[in-house]
């Protein structure tokens, strides 16, 4: 497979040497600015997913007339975030 290059950035050069530094051993700038596009793409591909998802929730619920109540919603997830947390190791002091 052919590789392709993304075009050059110019910044200021106080980020250049905040992403140096920030830079793990044996990790170059090109593989951090391709992890960041990379991370970048995933999220805006999760984002755009999410939105249609709620769209056509939405257009559904129009459709059909049935919604269900914020305040259920909100509390099924507070029993979810209860039982999780009841799952933790208790931290020692």
């Amino acid at each position: 497979m052919k590789t392709a290059i993304l075009p050059s950035v110019r910044v200021d050069p106080a980020l250049r040497a905040s992403v140096e530094s920030l830079l793990e051993p044996g990790e170059t700038l090109s593989g951090f600015v391709e992890n960041a596009v990379r991370q970048t793409v995933v999220r805006r591909q999760n984002q755009t997913e999410f939105v249609a998802r709620g769209l056509m929730s939405m257009d559904n619920a129009t459709r059909t007339g049935e919604y269900v109540d914020a305040g259920d919603v909100i509390q099924k997830l507070e029993q979810k975030l209860a039982a999780a947390k009841s799952k933790l190791p208790v931290p020692h002091p």
